[in-house]
């Protein structure tokens, strides 16, 4: 892709080079625009006049000068001593679109860098050198510093890369490949660290992931739905027109089309179902329109400008401002917490309506083969249960509990990194709980189906033909390993039958 200061990125360039490694281009205008920026950034330094992280230090030491013969030590010394990260590391395409956010940010010509230092972040990104990331560290506040710093210290020939895949020392990389550790001038290294870059990554990174397990919510709860015997009343069209939301409507439209056809016999005495199905479309529609808003403010996140502070022009000036609160990137993680915990409450709930032979129209206790000899899925919602207790928990907003740092300098803090962590977490554990719901609605089917009930969907072996072939859906068998392989596969491949995103 071809990085120009003035085209958009979008949510899907960040995936394409993140997850497939598409090349990227440093267009001449984008350039340009650098160079013109570093320009401004000279011609204002060559006054004398305080600015802050060129000629004064960070934080909370805002007011202390540094003499003119510093001035690049300063900015190593900021690398090293803001690289405090720990934990497990990012996974690497995580890092190669923190690595495209921020060259996209650089090339808007706001941050004073030179050009070379914007073609060392494209080197690494393109020729598969990822740095090792700690992945915790930052309160979003100036961003992520300490993240974003690992990421400057390997430019310096320091820390860890993954190169091509291997983990290795980035000293015996530069070595071998001869390439010289780079060096900094005036603001370059503050302007390496300063953003919301690895939380907008790790949020694009789940949003990506989200649409997936939103579309397996669909076809999971269409299976239940059959194998429950739900009424499709609760899916009409016109009466869900009345609504309003968008989303809901196609999210009954979905459901409609995949329950198209079934066979199996309904109850004409019963008039309405259980909210766990009668409201599938509305709360797993509302998912999807907090989907589409998280969608356009990450997009909007993903072209700002968050350097701190900038080199603005007309009249060439030096601007400290808040740009890099990532108080909005919390706000979004927030969401799709919000997005996601309903999601596997009521995956939750229609689970527990198939194992349990008073609620399930005559499925056998647990969906067990041979009741009492057998426990059947019996604990597989005892698991559930748990994931859904851990996600209510996860789904406490972080944009809400600061926490003062540097002297009461930064007194208000959004916790944005925080808050994309918890989103990482929480699609995991929805994808469990969402693969022990396709698994009892899978078994309530095929029991169905043995017991001469009748048909189930085509959607049924569509989904069978998807899944492991040695999915064993009868017997007793230790369940986790199973929820762990299905999570992965919800996690990773696309449903079938399943549009309208």
């Amino acid at each position: 892709m071809d990085l120009h200061p003035d085209h958009p990125l979008t949510l899907d360039h960040l995936v394409q080079v993140g997850y497939h490694r598409e090349q990227v281009i440093l267009s001449p205008e984008a350039k340009a625009r650098i160079h013109e920026g570093r320009k401004r950034l000279e011609q204002l330094q060559s006054t004398g006049d305080p600015i802050y992280g060129v000629n004064t230090g960070v934080g909370r030491l805002a007011t202390t000068r540094v003499s003119p013969e510093a001035l690049e030590r300063l900015q190593v010394n900021i690398i090293r001593s803001h690289a405090v990260g720990v934990g497990s590391p990012l996974p690497p395409h995580v890092v190669r679109m923190v690595l495209l956010l921020r060259l996209h940010m650089l090339s808007r010509g706001f941050s004073g860098v030179r050009v070379e230092t914007a073609e060392w972040l494209l080197r690494l990104l393109n020729e598969d050198v990822i740095p090792v990331v700690p992945g915790w560290g930052s309160v979003g506040a100036s961003g992520d510093l300490a993240p974003m710093a690992h990421i400057a210290r390997v430019l310096l020939g320091e820390g860890e890369v993954w190169e091509q895949g291997t983990l290795r020392p980035a000293a015996d990389v530069f070595r071998e490949r001869g390439w010289h550790p780079w060096r900094p001038v005036s603001k370059e290294g503050l302007a390496l660290i300063n953003g919301t870059q690895v939380s907008t990554a790790l949020l694009v990174d789940g949003w990506f992931v989200l649409r997936r397990l939103l579309d397996w919510a669909t076809v999971v709860a269409a299976l239940t739905y059959d194998a429950l015997l739900g009424l499709p009343n609760a899916l009409d069209r016109d009466a869900l027109a009345l609504r309003s939301h968008r989303e809901i409507q196609e999210e009954g439209e979905r459901l409609r089309a995949l329950l198209e056809g079934s066979l199996l016999p309904r109850d004409p005495a019963r008039v309405q179902d259980a909210y766990s199905l009668r409201c599938t479309p509305q709360i797993q529609g509302t998912g999807r329109m907090a989907l589409g808003w998280i969608q356009e403010a990450l997009q909007r996140e993903c072209n700002a400008v968050t350097d701190n502070p900038l080199i603005l022009d007309n009249p060439p000036r030096v601007i400290s401002c808040g740009n890099f609160h990532g108080s909005p990137v919390a706000l979004i993680g927030d969401m799709m917490m919000l997005a996601l915990v309903p999601v596997a409450v009521l995956s939750e709930r229609r689970t527990f309506r198939l194992l349990s032979p008073e609620l399930s129209q005559g499925l056998p206790p647990f969906l067990a083969d041979r009741s009492g000899l057998e426990s059947g899925l019996m604990m597989l919602q005892v698991t559930q249960a748990a994931l859904v207790a851990r996600l209510r928990e996860l789904s406490y907003p972080s944009s809400v509990g600061s926490i003062p740092t540097s002297a009461n300098q930064e007194d208000v803090v959004p916790m944005a990194t925080n808050a994309a962590h918890r989103v990482q977490e929480g699609i995991r554990w929805t994808a469990h709980v969402l693969a022990g719901e396709l698994l009892a609605a899978l078994r309530a089917l095929r029991f169905r189906e043995r017991s001469g009930q009748g048909s189930p969907l085509s959607l049924y072996r569509e989904v069978r033909q998807q899944l492991p072939p040695d999915l064993p859906l009868e017997g007793d068998h230790p369940w986790g390993s199973w929820l762990e392989r299905l999570a992965e596969h919800l996690l990773t491949l696309d449903p079938p039958r399943v549009g309208n995103r």
